[in-house]
């Protein structure tokens, strides 16, 4: 998953939660313009625990996971 796209994510979370970008920041520790710019994809980089703190505010919690065959599609999945 891309930046942008956890951001957008991040974004839909929080308005199915009714929460604002103010009360998300504050919670996470951060300003309201930086979460606007990660809901945006537009931030060049966060560090984990920012992105843990969010989606732990969020009530989602990141996960690892393989990548079968290296990150290359096997033939199940094409």
């Amino acid at each position: 998953m891309k930046l942008y796209e956890i951001g957008q994510k991040i974004k839909e979370l929080r308005k199915e939660k009714k929460i604002t970008q103010e009360q998300l920041a504050k919670q996470a520790g951060i300003s309201r313009v930086t979460l606007g710019k990660i809901e945006k994809g537009v931030l060049g980089s966060i560090s984990v625990k920012t992105l843990d703190t969010l989606l732990f505010n969020l009530g989602f919690e990141l996960e690892f996971k393989t990548l079968s065959g290296f990150g290359l599609p096997v033939l199940d999945e094409i």
